[in-house]
């Protein structure tokens, strides 16, 4: 059994200063804690900083940062590194120093992160090239793995060449830049197309530097649009405008090229500050104009397909790059022309007659209209005035109807050409647009190829009749047609009309005539010349009160004087009765006609 040691205690120590916690040994307590806080980490929260790994388990990591204790991070945030032990430095993200447990909380996947968008932003600011590795498609481009971060690669920044299959990229490890940061949304974009472009800019200068206007290269077609092609010339791109393709008329530049196909093109225009080179491959063939018939001329036959089409005439492909225009005005002699369209369309077979012809600049006018005869030379003899036509009505206007006897023969029908009897506001309430009329040639005007044609000279002018039948004074019967402030339009018989104002349709009621009315009229106007019959119903009866009135006032005779002034009157009013004089004067004129 060993000797137990007793100590001797300290003779000059201060246990009342002990006590009250001020001194340890010859230091004071907070020099003490002083030099304990300086061995240990100074860090804070939201900070990546690197600790020891201090043990290994299974599903834990114990890793030491100097602070007052250690703290525990899931093993499986140490997955990209499976050859972690013990003793290796690891970086860690402080996500708090004490959590509500009074426990360290660190983060090695944050710390990775954090370090990660760190060197993308880094690579952005230094427009580093950094190396990705191409995870899969999306959406318009491919997701790329940057320093463990996800970011976009565009499907337009994958290459110069436009990609058709973005699955020969995925599994591959690329070289990128970093185009664009979205900072609050963490997103990054990035670009394997930049650094094609940078090698390419250089081999463009030298390119474009050796070029000549007229020099003929070969290059491969890169892209086609609707406006023409994109030609690869080892490096830099040309543009073939899709009227530079053919000297014929081309609809899709995939009439003439194919994607990827070797051609021979000519420089014609090219910009050394834009790089913009303007290629052409009809300019490698003879000019269709130069293959033109040299005995073809001006009166001659041609025949062609329609190619194009516009309102003011249609373009006729008579060979291969040789076209010509038949003006809308030359497809028809009629004077109703207003659009090509009525009478061609794109793919038409047509047969025209040259008009002009200029082989300098490789002009030609053509007509179809010249393939019939022109209407008016012989106008005189197939529409004499006189004769009788149907025509066919085009439109109207205040004055009158505009028709067509035929295609190119036009004509005019006054309004006042167009009945005997009707009083026409407007041409529309006496036919229709489209409708056939008939028709009398009255005047021609060659000069103007316009005729003027009547209607109404088709019958007998019935006022030659109507001055025997509305005598002034003859009383007729009519109905009310048309009430107007000025007055009343009446229909009589024989389909003329007559007009009352208001002061002569009061009946003897005192009430005025309405319309659809039938009633008795009395003429107090005819004039043969402006076929107007004034008419008044109420001038009967006033008339008639005014005859009696007379016979009261006249003296009364003897009876005798009566008897033989009578007999004559008698016999008198027996050959005077209107109406059959006015039968006899009916008949007596049919039978002279």
């Amino acid at each position: 059994m060993s000797e137990l040691k007793i100590q001797t205690p300290i003779e000059d120590f201060d246990w009342e200063a002990y006590e009250k916690g001020n001194v340890v040994g010859d230091k004071s307590f907070a020099d003490v804690e002083k030099i304990y806080d300086e061995t240990l980490t100074t860090a804070k929260d939201n900070e990546v900083v690197t600790g020891k790994v201090k043990s290994i388990t299974k599903r834990e990591v114990r890793v030491d940062i100097g602070m007052k204790s250690d703290a525990i991070i899931p093993v499986s945030e140490f997955r990209y590194n499976p050859d972690l032990k013990v003793g290796d430095e690891v970086e860690v993200f402080i996500e708090a120093l004490e959590d509500k447990n009074g426990q360290l909380r660190l983060s090695h996947k944050k710390a990775c992160q954090t370090r990660s968008w760190d060197r993308v932003n880094q690579a952005l600011e230094n427009d580093e090239v950094i190396k990705g590795y191409v995870k899969s498609r999306t959406k318009g481009g491919m997701i790329v793995d940057i320093f463990g971060i996800e970011a976009f690669l565009p499907g337009s920044q994958i290459d110069v060449r436009p990609i058709r299959d973005y699955d020969v990229y995925v599994d591959k490890t690329m070289e990128f830049k970093v185009v664009k940061i979205n900072q609050e949304f963490k997103n990054v974009v990035v670009s394997h197309k930049a650094l094609i472009e940078a090698e390419l800019e250089q081999q463009k200068k030298e390119i474009i530097s050796k070029l000549e206007k007229g020099q003929v290269l070969e290059g491969k077609v890169k892209n086609i649009t609707p406006y023409g092609v994109f030609v690869d010339l080892g490096g830099v791109d040309g543009l073939v405008h899709i009227t530079d393709l053919s000297w014929g008329r081309v609809s899709d530049p995939r009439e003439v090229v194919e994607l990827d196909q070797d051609i021979k093109v000519a420089i014609l225009d090219f910009d050394d500050e834009k790089k913009r080179i303007a290629l052409g491959i009809k300019q490698l063939m003879p000019h269709p104009w130069d293959a033109l018939d040299p005995n073809l001329k001006v009166g001659d036959h041609v025949n062609g397909k329609v190619v194009v089409m516009a309102d003011y005439g249609a373009f006729v492909e008579v060979q291969p790059g040789v076209e010509g225009l038949i003006h809308v005005s030359e497809m028809s002699w009629s004077q109703h022309l207003r659009t090509a369209h009525d009478f061609l369309k794109v793919g038409d077979e047509v047969e025209a007659v040259v008009l002009t012809l200029d082989r300098d600049e490789r002009k030609m006018s053509l007509g179809i209209k010249q393939l019939k005869n022109d209407p008016w030379e012989n106008i005189e003899q197939k529409y004499a005035i006189g004769s009788r036509h149907t025509a066919k009505v085009r439109n109207f206007t205040n004055f009158g109807v505009f028709v067509e006897i035929e295609e190119g023969v036009d004509g005019l029908i006054h309004i006042s050409d167009l009945s005997w009897t009707k009083k026409i506001k407007h041409p529309s309430e006496f036919t229709s647009v489209g409708s056939n009329i008939d028709v009398q040639v009255l005047e021609i005007d060659k000069g103007n190829r316009r005729l003027s044609l009547g209607h109404k000279q088709l019958e007998e002018n019935p006022w030659d009749t109507f001055e025997g039948r509305y005598t002034v004074g003859s009383i007729h019967e009519g109905t009310i047609t048309e009430v107007m402030d000025k007055g009343a339009v009446i229909s009589l018989e024989g389909g003329v009309e007559g007009f009352a104002t208001p002061k002569h349709l009061v009946k003897e009621d005192g009430t005025q005539a309405k319309l659809n009315e039938k009633l008795n009229f009395k003429v107090i106007e005819f004039n043969k010349d402006s076929k107007r019959i004034i008419l008044s119903h109420s001038r009967i009866a006033e008339d008639a009160v005014k005859n009696e009135a007379r016979a009261a006032k006249a003296p009364k005779k003897p009876r005798k004087q009566e008897e033989e002034v009578a007999a004559p009157a008698i016999e008198k009013t027996t050959l005077g009765d209107l109406s059959a004089l006015q039968a006899l004067k009916e008949q007596l004129q049919k039978e002279g006609k």
